[in-house]
């Protein structure tokens, strides 16, 4: 594919952008995206992921006040390698293997804004993951069992209590 901006060189660099919903496509070459001012990644001011996690980390204290809780957080350091959480934020990479303990508590709200959640769930292989499928079913059916106690629903309940001793027993003969 040439690029379409000279038409004579080959497009290495695929740009994909969405603006109000309308999606446009650009193939273009490194000199081409040069001229109009793209960042091209792996190049001196380019994009990585680096700078993507620092930007997520400085979310907080962008273009508003810094509250005590964010500067509590920036007073954090490593007692392993005497990194800071501020030096933390802005390379995007830890110092060493305790820096994860010691930055706990301003990781945990980093980790649901990026992931959803706070803990991991994976994928589980179709072949082998068929008793950890039964097991995640049961456990939410624990939790609607749990939710139908409480809101007094005892025939839900005791139909939920029936599936997670199917279930149980299913898991028992494997």
């Amino acid at each position: 594919m040439l690029c379409q901006e000279c038409g004579v060189k080959p497009a290495t660099l695929h740009f994909t952008k969405i603006v109000n919903g309308e999606k446009t496509e650009f193939h273009i070459c490194e000199s081409c995206a040069r001229e109009k001012g793209e960042l091209i990644p792996g190049t001196a001011g380019g994009f990585s992921i680096h700078s993507l996690l620092s930007g997520l980390l400085d979310l907080e204290g962008a273009g508003k006040e810094k509250s005590a809780a964010t500067k509590t957080t920036q007073s954090l350091v490593c007692e392993n390698c005497g990194m800071t959480y501020s030096q933390f934020s802005k390379m995007g990479r830890f110092g060493c293997s305790s820096c994860y303990k010691y930055f706990n508590s301003a990781l945990d709200p980093l980790f649901k804004r990026v992931h959803g959640s706070t803990g991991h769930v994976g994928k589980i292989p179709k072949r082998a993951g068929a008793q950890i499928m039964a097991r995640r079913q049961i456990d939410e059916l624990k939790q609607e069992l749990l939710q139908s106690i409480t809101q007094e629903e005892f025939e839900t309940a005791a139909q939920l209590r029936d599936q997670i001793r199917k279930l149980e027993k299913e898991i028992a003969q494997e």
